[in-house]
């Protein structure tokens, strides 16, 4: 049985691989929620700590860091596969996190985002006040009002025989 080739799609492969490598490749994360926090780790070894920078605009979070390459000057190559240069990714926040106390700590070639949940979209019980009789308004689709008094459950039928 001949096997199907679609060149198209193998070209889609490869040029879709080639763009996600440099940021998967270059700056790799982790990404995780801790109770009311979220957490991201992304590993950037042998990166200067004075080169890494990290903002907020318009709830888009993005992380830059630079890693220099040695000096080539009289070196000879034999494996070059280390990634040099500048590096940057960037991340869509949601409406539930809190941008302004965002926290960032570089250590051990691993920077740590420690973004909180705003207190707005944290969970919370809401109480339920219980009014033994009271007074409600409903006002229909044509802008009726019917007054009527809630004294909690309806009073149940007596039964027939039958059990309806």
């Amino acid at each position: 049985m001949p096997t199907r080739y679609d060149p198209f799609r193998e070209m889609d492969r490869l040029f879709g691989d080639a763009l996600r490598a440099p940021a998967s490749h270059a700056m790799p994360m982790d990404l995780y929620r801790s109770g009311q926090t979220f957490v991201a780790k992304i590993d950037l070894p042998g990166v200067d700590p004075a080169s890494v920078d990290v903002d907020v605009e318009d709830r888009t979070l993005t992380i830059r860091a630079e890693r220099r390459d040695e000096a080539t000057e009289g070196l000879q190559w034999l494996s070059h596969e280390r990634p040099s240069g500048t590096f940057a990714r960037q991340l869509t926040l949601g409406y539930g996190v809190a941008l302004d106390r965002i926290e960032a700590h570089y250590a051990d070639g691993v920077l740590t985002l420690t973004i909180p949940v705003s207190e707005e979209a944290k969970s919370r019980k809401i109480s339920v006040a219980h009014a033994g009789r009271g007074t409600a308004i409903h006002t229909d689709k044509h802008g009726r009002s019917d007054v009527f008094t809630t004294a909690g459950a309806r009073p149940r039928l007596p039964r027939g025989r039958d059990g309806r």
